[in-house]
């Protein structure tokens, strides 16, 4: 019989959390074996999948940025390719290369008491056949949506639509919009990217939105952080900038629940000026809902405006009747004609990449799970999942998560320790949404989701500062894991 081969941890995808994880377990844990296990043929999850035109972070590249590496660049808010050559630097530079297994899709983990390991069932990419490996942990870094659908609204007739209809989590390589009318539909921080993108070489695009979003102009350079990084030491630099940048962020929401009404006071007076005269603010650009209810978009050095004061770009507000031959019948009437409709719908969420997910047999349904400071399921033996932030980036998250699986595995094997599984006194315990958002994104799949509870450890904060102290200052031994030997 062949010998299953067995890691210490697995993990789960090469985008930015895990090579996070393969960092730190290799530099906090480094008696632990681990390997990556990647679907696709390359790094970098999100930002080599997506190939949408001006795809970019709308996040600070400070924060967005490992904890252990330094972002150099000028420019703070960075597109796909220079973000994909940062991981590809992390990776090199950490020697790491070797570690990943690339066309290996986890389809299957099961996890066995009475062997104190998981089984996982992967399946070769290329030739089609599967294999089974065993592991003590298993770190999913496989994001939080599906690679292999997003999310897309029946639109009605949709199919009499003679030009291209596309969705940009599948952006056709070909596809050629100059000198074009395009229609994105949606108002979201891809529709918000894509719209200035198309409109440099397309002949207008228009994006077309039920209802508006928050759209706020910053500056693609941190001004402190190149002076910093003038003068000081890279590290130093990017650290002070980092925390600048984290203090800043968690103020500005904190302001959003405390005093919704001022902010979206500030945030709608700083848009005349980067307007037309006379641009209808409130029917376009004035949502009914607070700031960071949904994400605020960001527009780098105002593009998106400049493309509207350009006339390459409008804002439509309405409702779609019908998609026709050559454009989009709008139920007000009026008709926006099109050669590409782009259908920047949003995301199709998942739980652990889809991987079917038993223990002792038993399929685990993730609605009914809760919890446990934003990185483990309760009923779960040995599984650490990386989930980010919300109102902040991601990163910043699966670094804590990371570090947080190191306390874990050396822990564990100081005390000769097989099994850690959350397990709630549902007596004290009220279950809650996980996510405190109303992105359509998000309420689409709630019910399906793991459940956040009403009293901590169970509780998914959202906040930077107080998940350090929760992740790296408090005790494994809290009375909500339990070991096992």
């Amino acid at each position: 019989m062949t010998a299953i081969a067995h890691s210490d941890v697995l993990i789960i995808g090469a985008g930015i959390s895990g090579i996070s994880s393969a960092f730190h377990l290799q530099k906090h844990a480094p008696q632990a074996s681990f390997e990556i296990l990647e679907r696709r043929d390359s790094i970098g999850g999100t930002w080599n999948l997506f190939k949408y035109p001006g795809i970019r972070s709308d996040s600070d590249m400070y924060t967005l940025g490992f904890s252990f590496r330094p972002w150099r660049d000028a420019k703070a808010i960075a597109d796909a390719p220079s973000i994909m050559n940062y991981l590809h630097d992390a990776v090199r530079d950490g020697k790491l290369d070797k570690k990943i297994h690339f066309g290996k899709k986890v389809v299957e983990a099961k996890w066995s008491s009475a062997d104190g390991k998981w089984f996982v069932t992967i399946e070769d990419g290329a030739s089609g056949e599967t294999e089974m490996r065993s592991c003590k942990f298993l770190h999913s870094c496989a994001g939080y949506y599906n690679y292999d659908k997003g999310y897309q609204p029946d639109f009605p007739g949709v199919e009499n639509f003679k030009g291209p209809f596309v969705h940009p989590q599948f952006w056709p390589e070909d596809l050629d919009y100059s000198g074009k009318k395009v229609v994105v539909i949606g108002s979201g921080a891809t529709a918000v990217t894509l719209v200035p993108a198309m409109a440099e070489t397309a002949e207008h695009v228009t994006m077309l939105q039920r209802s508006p979003t928050y759209i706020v102009s910053r500056p693609s350079e941190d001004a402190f952080a190149n002076i910093t990084r003038k003068y000081l030491p890279a590290r130093l630099a990017y650290g002070l900038t980092r925390w600048k940048n984290v203090l800043l962020g968690r103020f500005f929401f904190w302001l959003c629940r405390t005093r919704p009404d001022y902010v979206k006071r500030r945030l709608l007076e700083e848009l005349p000026a980067q307007l037309p005269a006379g641009y209808d603010i409130e029917k376009h650009l004035t949502p009914t809902y607070n700031p960071w209810d949904q994400r605020v978009c960001l527009a780098p050095d105002g593009d998106f405006f400049s493309a509207i004061c350009d006339g390459k770009a409008a804002i439509a507000t309405d409702h779609i009747e019908a998609i026709k031959e050559n454009g989009v019948q709008l139920k007000s009437g009026n008709f926006l004609e099109a050669d590409i409709i782009v259908s920047a719908t949003g995301l199709d969420l998942n739980f652990l990449g889809n991987i079917e997910v038993t223990v002792d047999n038993e399929p685990v349904e993730p609605a009914n799970l809760l919890n446990y400071k934003g990185m483990m399921y309760s009923g779960i033996p040995n599984l650490v999942a990386s989930f980010g932030y919300t109102n902040a980036s991601w990163t910043l998250r699966c670094d804590l998560t990371s570090k947080y699986l190191c306390r874990l595995v050396n822990y564990m094997q100081r005390k000769n320790l097989s099994r850690v599984m959350p397990t709630p006194d549902m007596s004290q315990v009220e279950y809650e949404p996980l996510l405190d958002f109303s992105s359509g994104y998000v309420v689409r799949k709630s019910a399906e989701l793991p459940k956040q509870g009403s009293i901590k450890p169970w509780v998914m904060y959202q906040n930077y500062i107080a998940d350090i102290f929760l992740t790296r200052f408090s005790a494994l031994q809290d009375g909500a894991l339990k070991f096992t030997k």
